[in-house]
């Protein structure tokens, strides 16, 4: 973390603002760290620094339980000493969290992705969320299964439905070996689909699932048109029910997407690249909140 130059009351800490994604957990960092040194720390000093009446305000935002407005992000910038590219860093991480919306998180996030000491310090994240944010990288893992497979960008594009550019399966390849999602055996020259661990924030796994799931219920829009009837099935059901009966139904789904997992996966010798997906929503409101 960069100092403010020629400023003794910003002392320098081990907590650089590019290690994280959560703004409030860099501010809890950065209170620890502080609080170690010979010459102590507190909420009071905190709040002193960044010319807050409450002396609990800095507290109440590592918590949870505030925000920070745009003045608040000049305000405590200032007071924890930072300048250039890491008081605009700071500044995007509390735009991402506060975002009301995907779209808006999903423009912050390309700004934070775009930094290149945050790409140092946390590369999965961005491989995470651009695999998830692209519907055409699962298909393309998928597509590595079959017999025939070739990983020609050419073919791949035009192998898809929709097609994509050759240049973005060209991508897609690079990064499902990047996350280890396909790997070439170096005997037989074909790739095979591997089944990482790939841990990364709650919040970037969220954004890149909300991507996920947009992209895949617009390609099954479009399959009403592209797609012939005997390749495809599309059903609706419209029912009142209790809230628990719909928490029975969201279960069952589960099961349901759970056997057809493992019937797909029983199989060696697919040919063809399916998406399934399954929606279950209200479209009447409702104070009651089920699990």
């Amino acid at each position: 973390m960069t100092a403010r130059r020629g400023t003794q009351s910003h002392p320098k800490v081990e907590a650089s603002v590019f290690d994280f994604l959560d703004y409030r957990a860099y501010l809890r960092a950065y209170y620890e760290a502080a609080k170690r040194r010979p010459q102590g720390f507190s909420f009071r000093t905190f709040s002193k620094r960044a010319g807050l009446k409450s002396p609990n305000f800095f507290k109440l935002v590592i918590d949870g339980d505030r925000n920070l407005g745009k003045d608040m992000v000049g305000r405590f910038a200032d007071a924890l000493g930072l300048e250039g590219d890491d008081r605009n860093f700071f500044a995007d991480l509390v735009a991402f969290e506060q975002a009301g919306t995907s779209t808006e998180k999903n423009r912050v996030f390309e700004r934070i992705a775009a930094s290149r000491r945050f790409r140092s310090a946390r590369r999965i994240d961005g491989l995470v969320h651009d695999y998830l944010s692209h519907w055409y990288h699962p298909a393309v893992r998928e597509l590595a299964a079959r017999s025939d497979f070739r990983d020609e960008p050419k073919w791949i594009a035009e192998t898809l439905r929709p097609s994509i550019t050759p240049s973005q399966a060209a991508r897609s390849l690079e990064l499902l070996l990047e996350l280890g999602l396909l790997a070439k055996n170096a005997e037989t020259g074909r790739f095979e689909l591997r089944e990482p661990t790939l841990t990364t924030e709650h919040e970037v796994a969220s954004l890149g699932a909300a991507n996920f799931h947009k992209q895949m219920m617009e390609r099954a829009a479009d399959s009403i048109d592209t797609v012939a009837p005997a390749l495809r099935d599309l059903a609706a059901l419209t029912v009142c029910v209790s809230p628990q009966i719909a928490t029975e139904v969201k279960q069952r789904i589960h099961q349901f997407r759970e056997a057809m997992t493992e019937l797909c996966d029983a199989e060696s010798s697919g040919t063809v690249v399916y998406q399934l997906n399954v929606q279950w929503f209200p479209l009447s409101r409702t104070d009651e909140v089920t699990s």
